[in-house]
């Protein structure tokens, strides 16, 4: 770094801090509300989301033969393959914007296409299949199908794009891959392997299912009330598998991945979930430094201007995984409009601040912009259109 850059650095630093707005207490309350979400994030998420996330995400570059995900997701997988096998596999997740952060990164760092490499990635939090039920049963059947459509279409479509825009790129970056990641030897079977993940899967979505509504008497409330003895179930499983299968220097290399990535993406969601809650607000409703009422005015009716409003919004906010439908249950009773609605609920759940910082961290500056300016653009269209239509 240049000494005149370095000046003018402390100079910009020297200024913030010369005129910070301490008197005012719209910017205190940001303060306040950023330092909440990240207190928050911290208790609700990390312990329960990212951590078993980064074990899974150490396991597929550890344990994961870069044959198999070529095969299925690499250059070489028919696409109709390739995206079924993306989609359904962040669907089955069933994670938020942050957590499918080191999943998709390990995915992508072990050969998969951008393509399905980014199918994979917004399918995960935005076609919840949970969440969807549960916006069919609060905002209503048509929302819920138009929800499930719109998500599973943009995961096809998004990845395809993102293919097309940098064909050239990707194929250059899987020739490399090929020759710099060789394979490694095992000494388990295919279906030891396929328990094993399952294992890690079955904690991280039971231990983090969602509480059901206070009138819901069914399966999804019998298994919220069942979750530690089924999250139990399933780690005393992966703990025995551990224990019988895998040699002490094979669990040293799988500590080391999931370490390697835990430093690459927790500063970078902190940081994010920190400027978020400063912005916006944080997870009681208190208000950032931007206005509620604000956010509430722009999003009335149908206009092309209150949809790319809800998609950009809704694209900054932070959603863990359920809060999307009351959140929206309660901007539709003050006025917001159903087209609105949904272009959030297909742009917020698979988009936040952190996550934006996060996969530029993984595909750089222009692969991020154009794959958050593709969900947006396509969530501001199927609200226009889902508007028109109800």
């Amino acid at each position: 770094m240049k000494e005149r850059t370095k000046l003018l650095l402390i100079l910009s630093v020297f200024g913030a801090c010369w005129f910070l707005p301490v008197d005012s207490a719209r910017f205190m309350s940001g303060v306040d509300e950023g330092l909440k979400l990240t207190r928050w994030y911290a208790r609700e998420h990390v312990l329960l989301c990212l951590i078993p996330a980064f074990f899974i995400a150490g396991a597929i570059s550890v344990f994961v033969s870069q044959t198999t995900v070529m095969k299925y997701l690499g250059k070489a997988a028919k696409k109709p393959v390739a995206y079924t096998v993306a989609a359904v596999s962040g669907t089955l997740l069933a994670v938020c914007s942050c957590t499918v952060l080191p999943l998709f990164a390990s995915i992508h760092k072990r050969g998969a296409g951008l393509g399905p490499a980014c199918a994979f990635l917004y399918s995960g939090p935005a076609i919840n299949v949970l969440a969807i039920i549960l916006t069919a049963r609060v905002l209503g059947l048509e929302m819920g199908v138009a929800r499930a459509v719109g998500a599973i279409g943009f995961s096809v479509i998004i990845g395809l794009a993102m293919h097309a825009l940098f064909r050239k790129e990707e194929a250059a970056r899987q020739s490399e891959d090929l020759v710099l990641m060789p394979e490694q030897a095992g000494g388990r079977k295919l279906w030891q392997d396929g328990v094993y993940f399952a294992a890690m899967v079955g904690v991280l979505i039971f231990a983090n299912w969602g509480a059901p509504a206070a009138s819901d008497r069914g399966l999804w409330a019998t298994v919220h009330s069942l979750k530690w003895v089924i999250t139990g179930v399933f780690g005393v499983m992966l703990a025995l598998f551990v224990w019988r299968w895998f040699a002490r220097d094979e669990l040293v290399e799988w500590a080391e991945s999931s370490w390697t990535f835990a430093k690459q993406i927790l500063p970078l969601l902190f940081a994010g979930v920190l400027v978020a809650g400063f912005l916006l607000g944080g997870p009681g409703g208190g208000e950032g430094v931007i206005p509620s009422a604000w956010v509430s005015s722009m999003v009335g009716g149908n206009s092309l201007q209150a949809n790319l409003f809800a998609s950009v919004a809704g694209a900054f906010m932070y959603f863990a995984t359920l809060t999307e439908v009351p959140i929206l249950e309660g901007l539709l009773s003050a006025g917001m409009g159903k087209g609105p609605a949904l272009a959030l609920l297909l742009a917020g759940p698979a988009l936040s601040l952190p996550n934006m910082l996060v996969i530029r961290s993984v595909l750089g500056t222009r692969k991020t912009v154009a794959f958050v300016g593709l969900v947006m653009g396509l969530s501001t269209v199927a609200g226009l259109i889902y508007g028109t239509i109800f």
